[in-house]
């Protein structure tokens, strides 16, 4: 069973839960728009559709599914545009800074596991200067999520039992990796979260609604290890 008292390690997803990288990414989407002479979309249209990766964020651009033959040259232009700037905008979630900033001091570890490619995730986390104990990345195993595998490796790495790490997430495949992990699933609510999607209906164990909110759940329960 998880602990949910004090992780042993810390592992979160990387867009919408550890960094805010919808303003780059809307930037990517209406490039996308305008390359085809069409309007900008509103930046909280985007921003909702971000976790989804850029296949969602083609459909929503320009309504190509994924089986259209001109998704896939759409998708490549909207990575480019992404890649040739992913951190003009992007920032840490504040105050989860602070909290990374504690953690480490506990020395405790930490790590990130994703689905976005590591062409993008590893430039981003450099130039936001976050040093995790393990960065995992869709293109790092034969599997990404939900399945549990890149959780499983993240831990290993981290050296670290799967039962005494938090997974923390804003949609559903993170809890449902982070459950067939057997790691505490932790949903929080201020990421990129369609307005149809109650994430409190996910199958987590714990909830947070704010940054805030985890950040003091976090720094509490440090706080009562030293005692």
């Amino acid at each position: 069973m998880p602990d949910l008292s004090v992780p042993e390690a810390l592992l979160f997803d990387l867009d919408g839960t550890l960094v805010d990288t919808a303003p780059d990414l809307a930037r990517a989407t209406n490039a996308l728009r305008a390359h085809h002479g069409m309007p900008a979309l509103p930046y909280a249209t985007i921003r909702t559709q971000v976790s989804n990766g850029g296949n969602a964020l083609v459909t929503l651009a320009l309504g190509l599914d994924k089986g259209h033959p001109d998704h896939e040259a759409a998708r490549n232009f909207l990575l480019a545009r992404y890649g040739e700037a992913v951190a003009i905008d992007s920032i840490i979630f504040p105050p989860l800074d602070r909290l990374l900033d504690t953690w480490m001091e506990a020395e405790r570890p930490w790590g990130i596991v994703t689905n976005k490619p590591r062409a993008y995730a590893a430039p981003l986390v450099a130039e936001l200067g976050l040093c995790p104990g393990v960065l995992l990345c869709a293109d790092d195993l034969p599997v990404k999520k939900p399945d549990p595998a890149p959780l499983h490796e993240a831990a290993r790495r981290l050296g670290v039992a799967p039962e005494r790490c938090w997974y923390v997430g804003d949609h559903l495949r993170d809890m449902q990796a982070a459950r067939a992990a057997c790691m505490s699933a932790v949903a929080v609510g201020y990421g990129y979260i369609a307005e149809e999607d109650d994430y409190r209906q996910w199958p987590a164990d714990l909830w947070f609604d704010t940054a805030e909110a985890l950040t003091t759940r976090l720094a509490s329960a440090l706080r009562a290890c030293e005692w």
